[in-house]
């Protein structure tokens, strides 16, 4: 149902090689982009994040309650996606972990520009 999600950015260039480096671990690269906008997605029919500086020319901010979570095929997979976003200069939100009793693990952690976002995993 999703076909990408789009978060502001102030600085593009920064923004851009952060998820670059940080989406590399995943196996996911750039499938869209032009000078204001980059999307990066593991395949062009899956779901994927994008970075842009916003259309109004107007600073980009964080919203209240937003979240982006990446969904990963492991425990050892979100632990090392959150580290490297950590390594990156991410912010924490909440290191790695089972959240509950119902299988779902998941690192928490704030982006450059102070979007939230989240690397989980759910073992069903």
């Amino acid at each position: 149902m999703i076909g990408y999600v789009t978060l502001g950015t102030n600085d593009l260039e920064r923004a851009v090689a952060f998820y670059d480096a940080l989406f590399a671990t995943i196996d996911a690269g750039r499938f869209l982009e032009t000078d204001q906008f980059v999307a990066w997605a593991t395949a062009p029919d899956k779901a994927g994040l994008a970075m842009t500086k916003p259309f109004d020319e107007q600073p980009a901010t964080v919203g209240n309650g937003v979240m982006v979570a990446i969904v990963l095929d492991s425990t050892d997979k979100v632990d090392a996606f959150y580290a490297k976003a950590i390594e990156l200069g991410a912010t924490c939100e909440g290191e790695p972990g089972p959240r509950g009793d119902d299988g779902f693990y998941a690192g928490y952690f704030r982006d450059l520009d102070g979007n939230k976002l989240n690397a989980f995993y759910f073992d069903m």
